[in-house]
């Protein structure tokens, strides 16, 4: 259950990790300009998580009659949901701000260079203890990132000042900070609940955490008039008014499903690992730029996907080592106290 939990949930933080930018350049490049819309659509599909807790619910009423539970998030739990929530909503905007400015192949360095931030933050908050060769991959995969920011000034977009561009730049590395704090907050929640942390219960965070979110970047949607503005910039949308919203509704699901990836791979796994799976999925981001948006693959772009490969795999074959020593030797190891489990806590 818990390596088809891990596959499953590293492949919706696949998507939201490669399509998430893509889609969100595609409203900029083609006419949209609402930095606050954009940061809304990254949370705003949180409706979604109700499908699979509905279905849960169900399957939990026909076992345990009426007294089945609606819910299972207690106060402590909830009221860190929603400190995060509120985070994650600046995050949204800041890193919307700096897709706005920046194409494809710089933007994505938010979803590298938090790998750092995320490694000192995991190491401060919830004591993740680093191996050779995770210590490995950080360095391969950090390196891999500084040299993609090698060419990074040879794709400003036309027509942009020198503000502009660094402007979005330093903003995207702001929001790769933040969010490098926010993957270890998330674990720090899970090991400090007082309650079985079971994937339902992770659902329930993930719906809370983007809820609240949204309403941030709603409250912001409001100040900037962005509601009024929609059905004009639908009208002048370069690819047309029904592309417009089609790509709106795209952009909801794709980043729901990282988020959701992200959160889950938390919990069967580490903050750490759900940063180096995002750094990974870097360059892959940067192929489908080139594929759809025609940039250029230069050797900075090559040089950075070997690297990141061979971080990948010099992680995963540290934990592959790491398990088979520890069933070798059945010496018990401090982990997470979670429950795996799909329904119902013991």
């Amino acid at each position: 259950m818990k390596r088809a939990l891990l596959l499953l949930n590293s492949i919706f933080l696949a998507i939201g990790t490669c399509g998430g930018p893509m889609v969100t350049r595609l409203y900029f490049i083609h006419g949209g300009n609402r930095v606050w819309l954009s940061s809304w659509l990254q949370t705003g599909g949180w409706p979604i998580n109700f499908i699979y807790l509905l279905i849960t619910y169900l399957h939990r009423r026909s076992k345990e009659g009426s007294s089945a539970k609606i819910y299972f998030m207690e106060r402590p739990v909830f009221i860190a949901a929603t400190v995060i929530g509120v985070l994650a909503g600046l995050d949204d905007y800041l890193y919307a701000y700096g897709v706005a400015l920046l194409p494809v192949s710089t933007s994505s360095l938010v979803l590298a260079s938090q790998l750092a931030f995320t490694a000192v933050f995991a190491f401060l908050l919830v004591k993740q203890k680093f191996t050779p060769y995770s210590i490995n991959a950080i360095a391969l995969l950090t390196v891999g990132a500084g040299v993609l920011a090698l060419h990074t000034s040879s794709d400003r977009p036309k027509g942009e000042s020198n503000k502009e561009y660094f402007m979005g730049f330093f903003i995207t590395v702001a929001a790769a900070v933040l969010f490098g704090f926010i993957l270890p907050l998330v674990e720090l929640t899970y090991k400090k609940a007082r309650q079985a942390i079971t994937y339902t219960l992770v659902l329930e965070f993930q719906l809370v955490m983007c809820f609240i979110a949204t309403v941030f970047c709603t409250i912001g949607m409001v100040i900037n008039n962005d509601f009024q503005a929609i059905p004009k910039e639908a009208r002048e949308f370069g690819l047309g008014e029904t592309t417009y919203y089609l790509v709106l509704v795209c952009s909801v699901i794709v980043w729901q499903g990282g988020f959701l990836g992200a959160i889950g791979v938390i919990f069967v796994g580490s903050s750490l690992l759900s940063a180096i799976i995002i750094a990974v999925l870097l360059p892959m981001t940067e192929i489908f730029a080139v594929i759809f948006y025609k940039e250029k693959f230069t050797a900075e772009k090559a040089v950075s996907l070997v690297l990141s490969l061979w971080g990948f795999v010099s992680y995963f074959y540290g934990e592959l080592k790491n398990s088979k020593e520890k069933s070798t030797t059945q010496t018990p190891e401090t982990e997470m106290p979670v429950a795996i489990s799909i329904s119902t806590p013991p």
